[in-house]
C-alpha cells in the first residue's frame, strides 16, 4: 500500500522539483508546493495529465497550511531551512529536510527541543547514503576487511556552471553568501559519509575560500585535514571550479588498500599479504551520470519507513547539527567568515 498522507513541498527549485516528482510517482500523496516561482508549467511534473489533480501550488505558507499537511519537504534556499522548520514543527509536522540543514547553528536547538517534545520524525536529506559503492565501502569497513584504518582520502570535484547548465549559476544560492551557498556546505556529502562511516573529528584545519574566476561570492575551494576521535586521519577536497564530475575514495588499513572513483565506478581492494589487487562486487551499482536519481528513490522510501513506523532515521536532527557544527568549524578555522 502507497503512503497517502498530504504532502508539502517548501521551494521549488532543481531539488524540489526532483522531490515532487519521485513523491509524485512512489506515493498517492496529495501535494502541495510553496514557491513564489511564476514559470512553473506542466513540463515540469512527471506525467502532469494523471497526476495533476494532485497538485496545488500557492506563494503563502498560510494557505498551504491549509492543505493539512502531514510531513514536509523543506528544498528552498539554505539560509532559510531553519526558520520554515521551526513554522511547521509547531504545526507537528514531520520533516525532510534537505542538505545542508542550516548555515549556521542559529534556532537549531529550539528546533530540536519541538521535536522531541511533539516525537515528531525528521530527517536531513544525504542522498549519497543511498549510493551502493558508498553503502557497500561502509560496509566493508565496518567488517575490518582491511584491518584498523589508518587513514582516508575523500574528493569531489565538479564545475558549477554544469550543474544547472540552463541556468545562471551566479544567480543562484549556491553562490550567494546571504543564502547559505559555498562548497563546504553545498557539497557536505563527503563529509556526512566520512562521519557516518569513520565517526567525529577532534582536531581540524582547513584551507577555505574563494580561489577560481568563477562568478560566486562563497567559497569555491576546501581544502581539509581531520584527525578523528579514533586517531584516523582524513584529508577532504572539495571544489566546484573543475570539471567533469569526479568523486574518490582511498581507505588505508593496516591489512590493505579500499579505493574507488566515480570513473571506474567499481570497489577495488589492495591486500597487503596477497600483494595484489582484486575487484569487490557491489549489488546493483550504477554510475551517476546514468541513474543518479535511484539515490534519491531509495531515499524518500527510507523515509517514508520511518514515517510508517514512527522510527527515528539515520541523520535525524541531532546527528546533522553536529556534522553541520564541522563543517562550519572547517570554514572557521581558515578565517573564512560565517554567519
Amino acid at each position: 500500500m502507497k503512503f497517502c498522507d498530504p504532502i508539502l513541498v517548501v521551494g521549488f527549485g532543481s531539488i524540489g522539483r526532483r522531490h515532487t516528482n519521485n513523491l509524485l510517482s512512489i506515493t498517492n500523496s496529495p501535494i502541495t508546493i510553496l514557491s513564489k516561482r511564476k514559470n512553473i508549467t506542466k513540463n515540469d511534473f512527471i506525467n502532469y495529465n494523471k497526476n495533476k489533480k494532485r497538485i496545488k501550488i500557492y506563494s503563502k505558507i498560510d494557505k498551504c497550511l491549509e492543505e493539512k499537511p502531514s510531513v514536509a519537504f523543506i528544498t528552498n534556499e539554505t539560509s532559510l531551512h531553519v526558520n520554515y522548520a521551526l513554522k511547521l514543527a509547531k504545526k507537528k509536522i514531520d520533516l525532510f529536510i534537505e542538505k545542508p540543514l542550516s548555515h549556521s547553528l542559529k534556532n537549531i536547538s529550539s528546533l530540536n527541543s519541538i521535536i522531541k517534545k511533539n516525537k515528531q520524525i525528521v530527517m536531513i536529506g544525504c542522498n549519497f547514503r543511498f549510493y551502493p559503492t558508498i553503502r557497500k565501502m561502509k560496509e566493508l569497513v565496518d567488517k575490518k576487511l582491511i584491518g584498523k584504518i589508518i587513514s582516508v582520502q575523500s574528493e569531489n570535484s565538479s564545475y558549477l556552471p554544469d550543474w544547472h547548465p540552463n541556468e545562471d549559476y551566479s544567480k543562484g544560492y549556491v553562490s550567494s553568501k546571504n543564502l547559505g551557498g559555498g562548497v563546504t556546505l553545498t557539497q557536505i556529502h563527503e563529509l556526512d559519509y566520512l562521519i557516518w562511516m569513520f565517526g567525529y573529528p577532534k582536531k581540524m584545519k582547513a584551507m577555505v575560500g574563494k580561489f577560481s574566476n568563477l562568478k560566486v561570492e562563497t567559497d569555491d575551494l576546501s581544502v581539509s585535514l581531520l584527525e578523528l576521535q579514533n586517531k584516523i586521519i582524513v584529508e577532504l577536497h572539495l571544489d566546484y571550479f573543475s570539471g567533469p564530475l569526479y568523486k574518490r575514495l582511498k581507505i588505508r588499513g593496516s591489512k590493505g588498500i579500499l579505493s574507488w572513483d566515480s570513473n571506474n565506478n567499481e570497489i577495488r581492494i589492495y591486500h597487503h599479504i596477497k600483494k595484489k589487487y582484486s575487484k569487490i562486487k557491489i549489488k546493483n551499482n550504477y554510475k551517476l551520470t546514468e541513474n543518479v536519481n535511484k539515490m534519491y528513490i531509495d531515499e524518500i522510501k527510507y523515509f517514508i519507513s520511518c514515517l510508517t513506523n514512527r522510527k527515528q532515521p539515520m541523520n535525524n536532527l541531532t546527528e546533522s547539527a553536529k556534522t553541520l557544527r564541522v563543517a562550519l568549524d572547517l570554514k572557521k578555522s581558515s578565517g573564512t567568515k560565517f554567519c
